[in-house]
């Protein structure tokens, strides 16, 4: 009944209904901890690609030459850069072309 704490209705004090209720949400914790992963991705290759368009490449493109340069930057700095520091993203592409 701890883990009900918060709930709204009768997920809060009827001992099945909560029980149903928490066994429910910590599967959706379990599964969402290993999604929350994949979303993170998804969202750093969308800031990549929208950069690397901005200057003429697809998200493709721009890691394909990213890895023959030997650049090795992540993902997740590089959608950093490319929201948060425009000039260095540009320096970046400029590199790798």
């Amino acid at each position: 009944m701890k883990l009900a704490k918060g709930y709204f209705g009768r997920r809060k004090n009827v001992w099945t209904v909560a029980k149903n209720a928490v066994e429910k949400g910590l599967v959706y914790a379990y599964r969402d901890r290993r999604q929350k992963k994949r979303n993170f991705r998804a969202l750093w290759i969308q800031r990549i690609n929208a950069g690397a368009r901005l200057h003429g490449m697809s998200y493709s493109q721009f890691m394909g030459a990213l890895k023959k340069s030997d650049i090795e930057l992540n993902r997740k700095v590089l959608a950093d850069l490319a929201m948060n520091h425009p000039e260095a993203f540009k320096a970046i592409v400029e590199k790798v072309k």
